[in-house]
């Protein structure tokens, strides 16, 4: 029976596959925009929203609560500093994720997740 098992698993342990959602979720804040695969996309959106919601109160309990799971001091700070008081009023759908075609190797369908009311920088005819 499956009960109670939700979630991709992504052919990998529990510790890697949490690992590897972390280190999503610290490039997320700190660059704002990241690329990786569609299903990542989708299963990462279900854990960054959560955690912004947690960071929308500035409270040291939520700070605690964060930094057992993130463990990086200036993706804190942003959380709670930028990105909490940015979505202040919004009730959720803190990111968007958009397709952008498929990988070269293997035809994996790629997407770009992203923080909504990211201020969008054009050098180089590269949007970033």
């Amino acid at each position: 029976m499956r009960h109670r098992k939700i979630g991709r698993h992504f052919n990998r342990s529990n510790t890697h596959r949490n690992l590897m959602f972390y280190n999503m979720i610290n490039s997320l804040i700190c660059n704002e925009i990241i690329k990786t695969t569609l299903i990542k996309a989708k299963e990462l959106r279900t854990i960054i929203e959560p955690i912004i919601t947690i960071a929308k109160h500035n409270s040291i309990s939520n700070k605690r609560l964060l930094r057992s799971k993130l463990n990086n001091k200036k993706n804190i700070l942003k959380l709670f500093n930028i990105i909490g008081p940015q979505f202040k009023n919004r009730l959720g759908g803190y990111t968007r994720i958009i397709k952008c075609g498929f990988r070269i190797g293997d035809k994996a369908p790629m997407a770009y997740i992203e923080l909504i009311g990211r201020k969008i920088i054009i050098k180089n005819n590269k949007i970033k």
